[in-house]
């Protein structure tokens, strides 16, 4: 099976909905705030012919989860911004959340909300907007089921209680193509920080946003499907060749921008520039906060079969979330590319991220 399919099958799509809900008895984060995977891992497995994966990899995922917070204190709709990226709220959030779905379709929810919770498109390390690309796609494509309503609302309300805005507005126009503003970015340095802090510090950095140019940026919501696979496209490549310093950050720059990507058909027209832009600002931070200081000297062997699918397979076999991930947007990049240097990338991943470590 080559790439994702469009459409679920009735058996993988049963169990999809089944590990959902076993999934929803924990929360969106574990040791702190490190985020919880499984929602996302799930559906690219299953989404990529691995349905029968699943109940294994769950289970040897799921004990290091704990339980949902508890709501508190409600979240008032004529009130919500003085609770936006308070992660205390998360449980008020979700439960927001859950109502807001019981009294919309779906898809009134995310087009209200998308241009609020976009500048904040950094919150947990970009994990809230990737789990919601998965989702998205999946309520889109093979219709709605309270397990996948229950994931939309979870992960909205993550979002919305980790949202996180970067420094800067997203950059005018400039001159450059996505790929080489993306690959003169420097790196930030400094010491080994939490993501938040780092992204305070990169804030503060007279080389940001973009210091070696920006990218042109058309104002035609035509044209941004074509811009965010250009960029999709360029951090993955990015990522075969620079990904040894931070060999699990640096895959966020290339899944971040292909979950608003994902999520782009469900949203008007009026809503796909600044998407492209705010997905632009993200995938930078985190390249330019996760790039080597040093010259990558790695060697990238070549992938000798040009397979997505046996990628793929290689990607479940390893069994990390992230080199997963990565191959899951790996496998679109080479699909509208035929460029077989995207599935180096997750050859690359496989080899730099030790499966054992959280």
């Amino acid at each position: 099976m080559t790439g994702r399919e469009p459409q679920l099958n009735p058996g993988a799509a049963e169990i999809l909905d089944e590990s959902l809900v076993r999934l929803h008895r924990f929360g969106p984060e574990w040791r702190g705030r490190l985020s919880n995977h499984a929602p996302m891992v799930v559906e690219a497995m299953v989404r990529h012919g691995h349905a029968d994966d699943v109940e294994s990899w769950v289970d040897a995922y799921v004990p290091q989860l704990v339980d949902p917070p508890r709501p508190s204190t409600r979240v008032e709709n004529d009130a919500w911004l003085e609770s936006l990226g308070d992660p205390q709220r998360l449980g008020d959030w979700t439960a927001f959340f859950d109502n807001e779905v019981k009294d919309a379709p779906w898809t009134d929810v995310l087009v209200r909300w998308w241009p609020r919770l976009l500048p904040g498109l950094a919150a947990s390390a970009t994990h809230s907007v990737i789990r919601l690309g998965h989702c998205v796609q999946t309520l889109r494509n093979d219709g709605p089921s309270q397990p996948r309503l229950d994931e939309f609302a979870q992960t909205l309300g993550y979002w919305a209680a980790r949202w996180l805005p970067i420094a800067g507005d997203p950059p005018a126009n400039g001159q450059l193509d996505l790929a080489t503003a993306l690959a003169r970015l420097p790196a930030l340095g400094g010491p080994d920080e939490a993501f938040p802090d780092r992204l305070e510090a990169l804030g503060a950095d007279p080389r940001w946003p973009g210091v070696s140019g920006t990218p042109a940026f058309s104002v035609d919501p035509g044209a941004v499907d074509g811009e965010l696979k250009s960029l999709v496209t360029a951090a993955t490549l990015h990522y075969r060749t620079h990904g040894g310093g931070e060999p699990v950050m640096l895959v966020h720059a290339a899944t971040a921008p292909n979950a608003v990507l994902r999520v782009l058909g469900s949203l008007p027209r009026e809503l796909w520039v600044p998407s492209v832009r705010y997905a632009w600002v993200a995938a930078s931070a985190v390249t330019m906060i996760y790039n080597p200081t040093h010259a990558p000297h790695e060697t990238i062997t070549p992938h000798d079969l040009g397979d997505p699918a046996v990628v793929f397979d290689e990607a479940v076999e390893h069994g990390d979330e992230h080199v997963i991930k990565l191959a899951d947007t790996a496998v679109d990049v080479y699909t509208w590319t035929a460029d077989p240097r995207a599935l180096d990338a997750v050859t690359a991943a496989a080899r730099r991220i030790d499966p054992d470590d959280p």
